[in-house]
C-alpha cells in the first residue's frame, strides 16, 4: 500500500493513529530478487534520512537491481563506495535508463534520480575539506545532503597549513546562516576543533584516510577529534562523509520545518 494511500485511510477514519504509525515505521519492506535485499523503502518518511547502496562487496547486477527497486518508489538514491570497475557500467545502465547522475569530485559516490529538478529545504549547511585529498569524502557528504533536498555551501582544501584560507570561508557560511558544517579532514585532523572553536552550529567531523607513517588510515585524525576539547562537536567513523551529510542535513531540515511551524 502506498503512504498517499495510508493518509487516506486515516484521513477518513477508517484506520487509527497507531496503526497508521505501524504500518509506515514496520510494513514498508521491498524484496529484491532471492535474498538479495530488503528495502527499508520508505525510510525516508519514517526517519527523514533515505536508504543508501553500500555499493562495496556488492555484485554489479545486483547494485542494478537494487537501484530500480528504489527509484520505483522514491525520486532520488545515492549509491555509495562504487568499485572503480563498476562505475564505468553502472554510467552505460544509467544512460540506457535516462537517469539524471552526479558523481561526486574525485569520489565513488554516486547520486542518481528520476527527475532532473530538485527542490531544496530553506537551510543549508556548510561542508569544508582540509586538503584536496580529502574532497572524495567531502563530496559523498554533499550528494547526501542533497538527496535529502539540503543544499551546501562548500569549500575545498582550507586546512590548518594555511589557516588564513578558512576565515573568510567560515565569514560566508556563518552569513548565509547554515545550521551545521561538516568538516572533513585526514592527516592529524585538526581542522574540526579549530571551526568549531569558531562558530555557534554544530559541527561534524569526518576523519579521513589521508595520511601515513605512525597514526595512518584515518587512526590519528580520528584520535585528535574525539580528543577535541572544543564543545560542540560530534564525529563520525573514518571516511563516512554518508554519516556526517545525513547528520547534517538532518539538522538543516528540521529546523526548516520548525520555522514554517512558527
Amino acid at each position: 500500500m502506498e503512504f498517499e494511500e495510508l493518509l487516506t485511510q486515516y484521513n477518513n477514519g477508517n484506520i487509527s493513529i497507531n496503526e497508521l504509525k505501524r504500518k509506515v515505521t514496520f510494513s514498508y519492506i521491498c524484496n529484491v530478487g532471492k535474498n538479495i535485499a530488503k528495502l527499508d523503502i520508505d525510510r525516508n518518511y519514517r526517519k527523514g534520512i533515505p536508504e543508501v547502496i553500500y555499493a562495496a562487496n556488492k555484485d554489479y547486477l545486483d547494485i542494478e537491481k537494487i537501484i530500480l527497486n528504489i527509484l520505483k518508489k522514491n525520486k532520488t538514491v545515492v549509491v555509495s563506495k562504487v568499485k572503480k570497475e563498476h562505475i564505468k557500467k553502472l554510467m552505460n545502465f544509467v544512460k540506457k535508463k535516462n537517469l539524471y547522475v552526479e558523481i561526486g569530485r574525485s569520489s565513488s559516490t554516486i547520486f542518481l534520480s528520476n527527475i532532473t529538478k530538485f527542490k531544496y529545504y530553506g537551510y543549508k549547511i556548510g561542508i569544508i575539506s582540509g586538503g584536496t585529498s580529502d574532497i572524495g569524502i567531502a563530496e559523498e557528504a554533499r550528494l547526501m545532503a542533497k538527496a535529502m533536498n539540503c543544499d551546501s555551501i562548500i569549500s575545498y582544501d582550507i586546512g590548518i597549513a594555511g589557516i588564513h584560507r578558512l576565515f573568510p570561508t567560515l565569514e560566508k557560511m556563518i552569513s548565509e546562516n547554515v545550521q551545521a558544517i561538516v568538516v572533513v579532514a585526514g592527516m592529524e585532523g585538526a581542522l574540526a576543533s579549530l571551526v568549531c572553536s569558531l562558530v555557534n552550529v554544530p559541527v561534524i567531523g569526518v576523519p579521513t584516510s589521508v595520511g601515513y607513517g605512525f597514526g595512518s588510515n584515518g587512526i590519528a585524525a580520528l584520535s585528535s577529534m574525539l580528543q577535541s576539547c572544543a564543545l560542540g562537536l560530534t564525529v563520525v567513523n573514518i571516511d563516512n562523509g554518508i554519516g556526517a551529510g545525513s547528520f547534517a542535513a538532518l539538522i538543516a531540515n528540521r529546523m526548516s520545518s520548525l520555522k514554517k511551524t512558527n
